[in-house]
């Protein structure tokens, strides 16, 4: 990574601004591989699979106390044995620099949970 994303925090989104161009998009993306693009470049989506609903429902709750940390949230949906994460930044309808640095810090938590 350039400069690692999981070490960025959040800047509030006024609104205002321009989405990321598709382009600029893809390649923040890059940087976080195991996420697509989707709804034309306007949102991020990453599926996790788990165990059981146990481990889903820890690592929702742990993107949780992420996004309240970094003021920039998610849409999940989860059930037993997996979870999709979707995001965008709402204020200006499509992606910003937040929507990686957010599905990054996702990446180190799923990585951690595997992990431990």
């Amino acid at each position: 990574m350039t400069e690692d994303l999981r070490n960025k925090t959040c800047t509030p989104c006024r609104g205002g601004i321009p989405p990321l161009a598709p382009e600029q998009a893809e390649f923040f993306r890059t940087e976080v591989p195991d996420w697509r693009l989707e709804d034309d470049a306007q949102r991020i989506e990453r599926k996790f699979g788990f165990h059981n609903f146990r481990e889903a429902l820890t690592f929702v709750q742990a993107i949780g106390e992420l996004a309240e940390a970094e003021g920039h949230h998610p849409d999940i949906c989860f059930g037993w044995g997996h979870a999709t994460v979707s995001l965008q930044t709402k204020k200006i309808r499509g992606l910003h620099e937040n929507d990686f640095i957010v599905a990054s810090k996702i990446d180190r938590i799923f990585s951690d949970a595997a992990s431990g």
